[in-house]
């Protein structure tokens, strides 16, 4: 069996009752774009394509679909080393059917606090052109955003802790300050942004707006992005190798 629809509602089911998944992953990323976003003067302003409202609703939906994708993987791989591979192995269910409904569950909550905040938006002012803008980011946002699902796993694997979850969400929370996510920074702070593992997925998240263009005046180019993008993917892929080694050697 690949999939089994049971487990799969059960999983969802069990991650709404979590007051940390529903605290992370949904109610934060809206909290912090009505702070930020339609709860200030500037929200209004002209950006881009649109206004300083969707730019925030962008930033703040990258936000929580790289927190759901990482922290719900971790999850997925904590709960593997914790010996759930050998009741697996009493079920129809394959151990890549597992590891499926564990990623099916992370892009559902991903695309959920895209949903709520992009909903937030709609009801406090984002506004951007065309309607196609709307749907350009939030492809961009959960195609991309589908990479830190490695890192989730990664960190999941290298670290035995129960508490790799919060970990993983913390780390992109922190990223997040340091990459140009939650405040715009400019000179030095700007520069050292640049090589953060969430700089290259939200700078490309608010493409269809800014085309690139900075608030400090500065643009982007869109081979920088790509290709930060392309190296925390490889990084992101060396941690779960690593994470791997790590889990079999405890063993």
């Amino acid at each position: 069996m690949l999939v089994s629809p049971t487990m799969l509602r059960i999983e969802g089911i069990r991650q709404l009752r979590n007051p940390y998944t529903l605290a992370f992953t949904l109610a934060m990323p809206v909290a912090m774009y009505l702070l930020f976003g339609a709860g200030m003067g500037y929200g209004s302003l002209s950006a881009g394509h649109g206004n300083v409202s969707f730019s925030v609703m962008t930033s703040m939906a990258a936000y929580g679909t790289a927190v759901a994708m990482s922290s719900l993987t971790s999850l997925a791989a904590t709960e593997a080393k914790q010996g759930w591979g050998r009741q697996l192995a009493m079920t129809p269910l394959t151990t890549a059917g597992y590891a499926l409904t564990k990623l099916l569950t992370s892009v559902v909550f991903a695309a959920l606090a895209l949903v709520a905040v992009f909903s937030a938006g709609m009801m406090t002012g984002a506004q951007v052109e065309d309607a196609w803008h709307w749907v350009a980011t939030a492809a961009i946002i959960l195609g991309i955003g589908l990479m830190y699902g490695l890192f989730g796993l990664g960190v999941g694997l290298f670290f035995s802790s129960d508490s790799a979850a919060a970990l993983a969400s913390i780390s992109m929370t922190f990223f997040a300050f340091f990459g140009n996510v939650f405040m715009p920074l400019d000179g030095v702070m700007l520069d050292i942004a640049r090589f953060t593992p969430l700089y290259g997925f939200v700078a490309l998240s608010r493409w269809p707006l800014t085309d690139g263009v900075l608030t400090t005046g500065q643009t982007d180019e869109l081979w920088m992005l790509f290709l930060n993008v392309i190296v925390w993917l490889g990084l992101f892929a060396l941690l779960v190798t690593m994470g791997m080694k790590r889990s079999r050697a405890r063993q």
